[in-house]
């Protein structure tokens, strides 16, 4: 028997620690030796435990569960969950077979643990709803109009936890979403969202703390795979998520470890910090890290977790989205943001996004690996300004740093930064990056001037094309790049730099497709470009319209 001593220490280990332990504990089925008091007789016999004991795991079999992909197991599911919780916690075991469920509720020092095998079914409900399926949505506030309704509710979602603490759900097996509405209600195939008993997301949680997400598998995960909101201290740890909308949302979220996963969204964001208002108020989201990591928008549905890789039917290299973002939702804003060797293949690039008032400030991104992307980067500090007024304003983009970066074959559009009139993104330093673009643009896009559209919805499309084959750079100040690379595969009229309203410019050891004319300045002052080896080192002080 394990004592208390024990398990608080092994509460403190790492989370590879802690999952070795866990394995260790549970190996393959429920006969674990931990054991502690259990009040009623009639539930030690239920949970599996003898008398004056009962075990640390519960298997959802022995509380009435099927598995056979047809009987709805949601009631013996939660029913297992409520007796690990009363008791003071526990894991709750699936072993092999398909648990076909509504509404599951996560509890407090409650894991739930999916063995090899195990599958939880998100169960089908007609396309208008129903008496007896998923939880209803609860009411918003005034604020519901400061987000789309996937972002203001949480509990018409499979999983769901709120206001909990201390809890984890862990693999290797697979949580299925097929019955899970996604949001696109046009579509017959999947019901409407907005019904009643109707799903629409994998896991909901809200206003939780301390919980960890690692080893399992998501298809099909709905709206979102996994939408956090409010919930600080989260690992999420080697998931496979392949999926019909977001991979992972992390909204208004404090100190978060997202590593070693794996997602394919080719209709919509990979891995998305977020910052609404869904709480009912503005909260940043904060200290992340978002490390060594793969996503793609290019395959077919469940064609990455069979290991098929089907490759999808696009027209000209545009991508699902399938990026790494923070937005578009952004009332409370991104701070300490880290983005470290992270793979895309195949989708959009790195995007960071104030639309909504919010403040981001100090981002770094490095060591990332790109191919066949559009847009590598879009830093866009606009004004949409989607919350309460008067009080939501044009927030502030500054401090961001992008460095050991290599892109390949990425599409027409170059990378962009993007303020509006009158607030720049500032601070932003790109060193040691490798941008190749398929390149051809002509000269009909050299001379584009791109509509500002500042009030409009996030995404390097927005502008249309642009007159830049590397970097288009619009509002900003205080910009540098040193070793950086513009290459394209076939001869582009435009040059490699369009900057326009840029105040403080350095471009050091910079190489371009050609050899002049390649920096466009349009109302651009302390301007500095020098120590490349094609290009004569030029300084210009006052705003000017020139070619380099």
């Amino acid at each position: 028997m394990r004592t208390d001593l024990e398990f608080a220490t092994i509460r403190r280990l790492s989370v590879q620690d802690f999952r070795r332990e866990f394995l260790k504990m549970a190996g393959l089925g429920v006969a674990g030796s931990a054991t502690v008091l259990l009040t009623s007789p009639a539930a030690r016999a239920q949970a599996g435990g003898s008398q004056g004991e009962r075990p640390v795991y519960f298997d959802v079999r022995r509380f009435g569960a099927k598995g056979d992909g047809t009987s709805i197991d949601g009631g013996a599911i939660n029913a297992a969950i409520d007796a690990a919780a009363n008791v003071g916690g526990g894991t709750v075991v699936f072993p092999a077979g398909v648990y076909a469920s509504y509404s599951i509720h996560l509890k407090s020092n409650v894991a739930l643990y999916l063995q090899q095998g195990a599958t939880i079914l998100a169960a089908s409900t007609p396309y208008d709803g129903t008496a007896k399926g998923y939880d209803n949505a609860e009411p918003q506030g005034a604020w519901e109009p400061y987000q789309d309704y996937g972002h203001n509710h949480w509990h018409n979602s499979l999983i769901w936890g709120e206001d909990i603490h201390d809890f984890g759900i862990f693999g290797p097996g697979l949580i299925y979403g097929k019955g899970l509405s996604r949001g696109w209600d046009r579509e017959k195939a999947l019901p409407d969202s907005n019904a009643k008993g109707v799903g629409n997301k994998g896991i909901a949680l809200k206003n939780c703390r301390n919980v960890i997400l690692s080893d399992f598998s998501i298809l099909q995960g709905g709206w979102f795979g996994v939408l956090a909101t409010g919930v600080d201290n989260m690992t999420i740890d080697n998931l496979k998520i392949d999926t019909n909308r977001d991979g992972i949302d992390i909204d208004c979220c404090r100190n978060v470890r997202v590593s070693n996963c794996t997602v394919n969204s080719p209709w919509d964001d990979g891995i998305c910090p977020k910052s609404s208002y869904a709480l009912g108020h503005a909260r940043p989201t904060e200290n992340v890290t978002i490390a060594n990591c793969y996503v793609t928008g290019a395959y077919e549905l469940g064609s990455v977790l069979d290991g098929t890789w089907k490759l999808r039917d696009v027209k000209d290299g545009q991508w699902g989205t399938g990026r790494i973002k923070c937005g578009t939702e952004s009332n409370g804003g991104f701070k300490n943001i880290a983005i470290s060797n992270c793979v895309f293949e195949k989708c959009h690039g790195v995007a960071i996004e104030s639309e909504d008032g919010a403040i981001v400030e100090d981002i770094t991104i490095t060591g990332v690996t790109m191919r066949d992307v559009v847009a590598p980067f879009f830093l866009r500090l606009g004004a949409r300004l989607r919350g309460p007024k008067p009080e939501t304003v044009v927030g502030r983009m500054k401090r961001i740093l992008i460095s050991n970066v290599t892109s390949s074959n990425a599409a027409l559009l170059p990378s962009i930064i993007a303020g509006v009139a009158g607030h720049p993104v500032e601070d932003v330093k790109v060193s040691d990056v490798y941008l190749e673009h398929v390149g051809g643009g002509g000269l009909d896009l050299a001379g584009i001037q791109p509509p500002e559209k500042a009030e409009a919805y996030p995404d390097p499309a927005m502008f249309g094309q642009l007159p830049a084959s590397g970097w288009f750079a619009r509002h900003a100040k205080n910009l540098e790049m040193t070793n950086v690379e513009i290459a394209v595969q076939r001869t582009d009229a435009r040059p490699a730099f369009h900057l326009e309203d840029v105040q403080g410019a350095d471009f050091f050891r910079m190489k371009a497709p050609g050899t002049k004319e390649q920096f466009r300045l349009k109302g651009v002052s302390d301007f500095r470009v020098f120590g490349c080896r094609h290009y004569a080192d030029k300084t210009v002080d006052g705003p000017s319209e020139m070619t380099v």
